[in-house]
């Protein structure tokens, strides 16, 4: 009887030693060695991407979006469309070169570029982050300040708090974090489920605006590109090759085939999800302002007008949805930001340092008066243009079979992904045409 307890109790210690996140592990590796089969193993390997897909539904997202919805409709959703599926390649091959190298995208910058290039990049990078940031932060703190009827700096101090809070469950292993930020995810998600219900939408419209390019006016490409940037962010590429990197490690080119495959398959559902999410967005704009508020454009305007105009329900979804996005892709952010910084220099901070440090632009803002939707959207374009370096060298590093092996991208990919950045690039330099004032034959 005593044997049998004090076994029992021994069983128990060692269960409870074990963390989520290595149970997750050790349970993958049953997985790929193929002892544990079945829907539910799936739901293993996910994580990383549904992570990488809370920076698809950032603050920055909602500015930008509600500019394209209440101004011009649906014309815009094809741009929304395309950086989805743009955004949904990169991430898939961020993840493939962790899985493959067990490296991350800026640890292979830091390895194959010389010192001063990989400074210039790292610099960019930090520049990137910083204005990732600024929107990120910034969004949730006017969420908190609108929900609860408190000044927009009591709202950002809540805000560093809570996301500081969901910060320090990355010192427990890879599971945790992954859990939280997928219950902010769904939250989002759910809320523009709501959205749609209530908002009077014209889905003719809006089927036609996702296939038909078009681009009205230059006003509409400086949005365009703030989409882009908006959806594919510079910071999701490095943090995706670095959570795969930091997951099970795969200990030959079988297990790692699995892996590639099931992070893939993660990589369409996790991006699908947020590309329906900022669809939402810009739907909701367009059947809420634009046939009578075409003018609506900055977060705190979009929301007192949703209230008389779709009811409070709508409002309070937007705002919850707010919160969560800039809480979530805070803390995203910051661990980006961290991986950034050590896989180009080898330096670390500690976490609270970081999100101090990436807090103080967001400060600056608010405390000198700028007006905050205009700088949530001028950040974005500012990561426009940081973009291109790493969509640029991640398709070097994957398509190169000395550094991927048989993994090395196909033609086709090879192809798109090329096509992707020259894309990226060409609406870069016709918004740089465009605010220096040079004429662009053919906008109008």
């Amino acid at each position: 009887m005593f044997r049998g307890s004090r076994l029992r109790n021994s069983i128990v210690d060692n269960v409870s030693v074990q963390t989520l996140s290595e149970r997750t592990d050790a349970r993958i590796r049953e997985v790929l060695t193929g002892r544990r089969r079945g829907v539910r193993s799936k739901l293993l390997f996910a994580g990383p991407a549904v992570i990488a897909s809370i920076a698809y539904m950032d603050p920055g997202n909602f500015a930008t979006n509600i500019q394209a919805g209440s101004g011009y409709g649906y014309s815009l959703l094809w741009v929304v469309l395309m950086a989805n599926l743009i955004a949904m390649l990169f991430q898939a091959l961020s993840a493939k070169l962790g899985i493959v190298t067990g490296r991350n995208l800026a640890e292979m910058c830091r390895d194959e570029f010389s010192t001063p290039v990989r400074y210039a990049m790292w610099a960019v990078s930090e520049v990137a982050a910083m204005a990732t940031d600024l929107a990120e932060f910034l969004g949730g703190a006017i969420g908190l300040a609108l929900l609860f009827q408190m000044p927009l700096i009591a709202g950002m101090v809540v805000t560093a708090i809570v996301t500081y809070g969901v910060l320090l469950f990355e010192g427990r292993g890879f599971r945790p974090i992954e859990l939280i930020i997928g219950a902010l995810v769904a939250t989002i998600g759910l809320c523009y489920v709501a959205e749609m219900v209530i908002a009077p939408v014209a889905w003719g419209q809006a089927a036609v605006g996702m296939v038909v390019p078009s681009m009205p006016d230059a006003a509409a490409l400086m949005i365009s590109v703030g989409i882009i940037g908006a959806t594919v962010m510079p910071h999701a590429l490095y943090l995706h090759s670095g959570l795969m990197q930091n997951r099970t490690r795969a200990r030959d080119d079988g297990e790692r085939r699995t892996l590639v495959r099931f992070s893939n398959w993660e990589c369409v559902i996790a991006l699908t999800v947020a590309g329906a999410v900022n669809m939402a967005m810009v739907i909701m704009a367009s059947a809420a302002f634009h046939a009578g508020h075409p003018d609506v454009a900055e977060i705190e305007t979009a929301y007192h007008s949703l209230t008389p105009l779709l009811g409070g329900a709508a409002a309070g979804f937007f705002l919850i949805s707010l919160m969560a996005s800039g809480i979530s892709s805070s803390a995203v952010g910051t661990m980006a930001g961290q991986m950034i910084m050590q896989g180009f220099v080898g330096f670390h901070i500690p976490i609270w340092v970081r999100r101090l440090v990436t807090m103080l632009p967001a400060f600056a803002v608010v405390l000198m008066g700028v007006n905050t939707t205009e700088a949530l959207v001028y950040s974005q374009v500012v990561l426009s243009f940081a973009l291109p370096i790493p969509m640029i060298t991640l398709v070097m590093f994957t398509r190169n079979r000395a550094i991927m092996g048989d993994f090395a991208n196909g033609r086709l990919t090879d192809i798109l992904a090329i096509l992707g950045a020259i894309i990226i690039l060409f609406l870069n330099v016709v918004l740089l045409l465009d605010t220096f004032g040079v004429p662009i034959p053919g906008l109008g």
